[in-house]
């Protein structure tokens, strides 16, 4: 089952993650919230991680703990 995470203005927001390739070449590791459920939905924030909410949008985001 996806993580979820509701804000403060109750809207429901599912975190994701995936693998890209940047323009040098690297593949790199991005994670980010959904108001629906995708394929590369994600159980668990990851180590080391945290969620906190924009103050003037009510967006989750990651952030390094």
């Amino acid at each position: 089952m996806a993580y979820s995470y509701t804000n403060s203005k109750g809207d429901t927001y599912y975190l994701h993650g995936k693998k890209v390739t940047l323009k040098n070449g690297r593949m790199q590791q991005i994670y980010y919230f959904a108001r629906d459920v995708r394929s590369d939905a994600m159980n668990d924030v990851p180590a080391g991680y945290k969620v906190v909410e924009t103050k003037r949008t009510g967006m989750p985001v990651l952030k390094k703990a």
